[in-house]
C-alpha cells in the first residue's frame, strides 16, 4: 500500500495535462506555455497538491497497518484516504480536461496507482481486522 501511494506521489510530477506540446503536472508545473489559460489556476494550491498530501498520509497509514500499530484504525484510514485519492483524481479530470486540453500519461499512472491503493487498502483491512481481535472483557 505504501508503495502504491509513493507511486501516486511520483506520478504527480509527470505530465497530467497536454496541449499542442505543452504539458502540466498535477502539482502545477507548466512546461511550454500557458496551457490554454490554465497556468494560473494550476500554480495555486489545489487538487494536485491535495493528491500529493493525501498520498503522503497514505504512506504513513500503510506503514502503520503493516507494522501492526493500530492496525484496524490504520487500515480503515488507508481505505478512506485511497478512495479519496481516486475521487480527487477524477475531480482533477473534471476540472481541467476540456476543449483543447487532453489528459497526459501521468494522469493514467496516477489514476491506476490510486485504484491499486484502494485494492491494497482493502487487502490490509481483510488482514488486519481478524488478526487484531480485541481481548475479552473480564470484569
Amino acid at each position: 500500500m505504501a508503495f502504491t501511494a509513493a507511486l501516486v506521489v511520483v506520478s504527480a510530477w509527470l505530465p497530467w495535462l497536454t496541449v499542442d506540446g505543452q504539458r502540466a503536472s498535477a502539482v502545477g508545473g507548466v512546461v511550454g506555455g500557458d496551457l490554454a489559460g490554465l497556468a494560473e489556476r494550476l500554480t495555486a494550491f489545489g487538487v494536485g497538491q491535495s493528491i500529493v498530501l493525501l498520498a503522503a498520509c497514505l504512506i504513513v497509514a500503510g506503514a502503520m497497518a503493516a507494522q501492526g500499530l493500530s492496525a484496524r484504525l490504520a487500515s480503515t484510514a488507508a481505505l478512506a484516504i485511497s478512495v479519496l485519492l481516486v475521487v480527487l483524481t477524477v475531480w482533477y479530470y473534471r476540472l481541467y480536461v476540456y476543449g483543447p486540453v487532453s489528459v497526459g500519461w501521468g494522469w493514467y499512472v496516477g489514476g491506476a496507482t490510486a485504484v491499486a491503493a484502494v485494492l491494497t487498502s482493502v487487502w490490509a483491512m481483510v488482514a488486519a481486522w481478524p488478526a487484531s481481535t480485541p481481548a475479552p472483557n473480564r470484569s
